[in-house]
């Protein structure tokens, strides 16, 4: 007995099951059939126009489908433009073994309805040639194209467990819903790939701001890394930086299935894919690495690589190269989205270099500066001078690591001890140098026992025979005779020193031509008869021209107060507090130039 049609819901005049010719005369089935395509291709329009997802799309089409023939086994596949063959975008039914199968055009009967653009029913699957036997249980089959603009982008197969199962209605509405919904596909196809490739741009642009901030190279390629994964589904990443000295690429950062890996060996220029991209300067892309003899494997689940130079200023850098455990898994897209990406990361690569280069070398400086401040404070004097009749003190505070200020005490006899203090020309490890150079010759001839005119002029031929551009000292050379309280005072540019008397502060008036400017300059010489209880002070121009934050100097009437203010202290407290008062001027900013202070009290 033959089974009657259930009538569908809300249409009393559309019926779904198993429609065949034997089951009804013709004159009946046109009147069933064409209420019942009506009603469906409205609702399937109304699905179709509402929804621009794919696989929202695929699944709706199912659903309506499934309300005017009742299959147990659907399928849509499209056709996949690189590889040229059919892969199922949405299924029921089917075990996720028969899901991946690939079928070409013309194989069996969903790749005949691909080559040949025409719908086949089949009623006894067992009869026909070049039949798939995918899964066994199947009996019969339907198949209807997907053809846009005379163009073919899919199948719609739907099969049952029951020969002779499908109608030709059925085939005419099938043949209906393909002819809608295939432009539908395009449609949401179309809309995906735009909306893939806004998103793009837009992790594009995050990648380049967020890429210039980062000058590590280690952690920029990390973020390469992760920044990159949500544009492309990767599964193995790497970046080769070019070893121009030995002429191999090493790895300077790999994942593997989301785990970092560490790839030991090092590949020459011109061998695989990345070998390739150097060669070749542009984007290699292998949808199939076990089908190209360039293929150097480093993972052997590789499928699908590509391999894209780093460029920057026209040389090569290195090679990103990601890949995936899938053949034909990479297209045009992410080609271009990497190749958009590796010029700049290229430049923030090199950027990072770069970076580290100069910190590496800062660093270096930095140790370097260390060591010439611990010999720039050997070659200071240990000691004072100790006489009976007078104190000596000092403080030295540079600008920078090192300075360019030196002073010194140079014993002449029992009674008598030179003072000396100079300002170099610049600052930092040049002037320290120079100071050093200065300070070496003055040690030199203090065993000639030089008067202070006569010291200064050595000097200035002793420089003079090892000129340096642009380099000069500004000096004050006093000698201090104990038996008699006197001060012999010659000075070669530098600034002038001061004398305090009860309270009183005068300027030492004694000029002259810094050292090693000029051949054969002649230097006057001051005697400076003194009383106990004077205080004479000599001091670099980074005391006076200290500034504060309105960018004023200390200048000479501060520190003519300063030393009023301290007069009848020690020497070591009248330094300490023109230091003091200096510092609290500056009020924490930073210092201009070395501050150096020599204070002799007589006692």
């Amino acid at each position: 007995m033959t089974e009657e049609p259930k009538p569908i819901a809300g249409n009393p005049e559309a019926y779904e099951g198993d429609y065949r010719p034997s089951a009804v005369s013709p004159a009946h089935t046109q009147v069933r059939i064409e209420p019942l395509s009506t009603e469906f291709l409205i609702r399937l329009a109304d699905a179709l126009n509402t929804t621009l997802d794919l696989n929202t799309l695929l699944r709706r089409t199912a659903d309506l489908v499934r309300a005017v023939i009742d299959y147990r086994i659907f399928a849509i596949l499209l056709v996949n433009d690189r590889t040229k063959d059919l892969r199922m975008r949405f299924q029921i039914g089917h075990t996720p073994e028969i899901e991946r199968m690939r079928i070409k055009i013309g194989q069996g009967i969903v790749g005949r309805v691909a080559q040949e653009r025409h719908a086949i029913l089949i009623q006894d699957v067992s009869q026909a040639e070049n039949y798939i036997n995918a899964n066994p249980d199947v009996r019969s089959e339907l198949a209807v194209p997907l053809i846009v603009k005379n163009r073919l982008i899919g199948v719609i197969d739907i099969q049952s467990e029951q020969p002779n199962y499908f109608s030709p209605e059925h085939q005419r509405l099938l043949t209906l819903t393909a002819s809608r919904v295939g432009q539908a596909i395009e449609n949401a196809r179309l809309y995906t790939r735009v909306a893939r490739q806004a998103q793009t741009l837009e992790v594009l642009n995050e990648i380049s701001r967020e890429l210039t901030s980062i000058l590590d190279v280690d952690a920029l390629l990390e973020r390469v890394g992760q920044l990159l994964r949500r544009i492309i589904d990767f599964q193995m990443f790497s970046v080769w930086l070019v070893n121009e000295r030995d002429k191999v690429l090493e790895n300077r950062y790999a994942v593997r299935f989301g785990e970092r890996f560490y790839p030991g060996e090092k590949i020459p220029l011109d061998r695989g894919l990345v070998g390739a991209a150097i060669q070749d300067r542009q984007a290699v892309h292998v949808s199939d690495v076990r089908k190209d003899k360039r293929y150097h494997m480093i993972n052997p689940e590789t499928r699908s690589e590509m391999a894209v130079p780093l460029i920057y200023k026209g040389k090569v850098i290195g090679v990103l190269d990601i890949e995936h455990t899938r053949s034909h898994y990479f297209n045009e897209d992410h080609e271009r989205a990497l190749s958009t990406l590796a010029a700049q990361i290229a430049i923030s690569i090199e950027n990072a270099q770069l970076y580290q280069r100069v910190m590496q070398q800062e660093q270096r400086l930095e140790r370097d500066l260390a060591m010439a401040r611990e010999v720039q404070l050997r070659l200071l004097p240990p000691v004072k001078p100790q006489h009976e009749h007078a104190e000596f003190s000092a403080r030295f505070v540079p600008a920078r690591t090192i300075g360019g200020d030196l002073y010194d005490f140079l014993p002449y006899d029992a009674n008598r001890s030179a003072i000396a203090l100079g300002d170099v020309s610049g600052k930092a490890a040049p002037a320290a140098l120079y100071a050093a150079l200065v300070s070496g010759i003055m040690r030199s001839a203090a065993n000639q026992n030089l008067s202070p005119s006569e010291m200064l002029e050595e000097l200035n031929e002793s420089l003079q025979e090892r000129k340096v551009d642009s380099q000069y000292v500004a000096m004050v050379y006093a000698l201090w005779n104990d038996d008699n309280r006197t001060l012999q005072i010659a000075n070669a540019g530098a600034v002038q020193p001061l004398i305090c008397r009860s309270g009183e502060v005068d300027t030492v008036h004694a000029e002259g031509f810094p050292l090693g400017m000029f051949p054969g300059v002649k230097y006057e010489e001051f005697s400076l008869a003194t009383q106990p209880g004077d205080s004479l002070i000599f001091f670099s121009d980074g005391i006076v021209d200290a500034q504060n934050a309105a960018g004023d100097m200390f200048g000479d009437e501060r520190l003519r107060n300063v030393v009023t203010k301290n007069h009848q202290k020690p020497a070591s407290k009248i330094a300490d507090a023109i230091l003091a008062e200096v510092g609290k001027f500056q009020g924490g900013r930073e210092r201009f130039d070395d501050e150096t202070v020599l204070v002799l009290k007589v006692l």
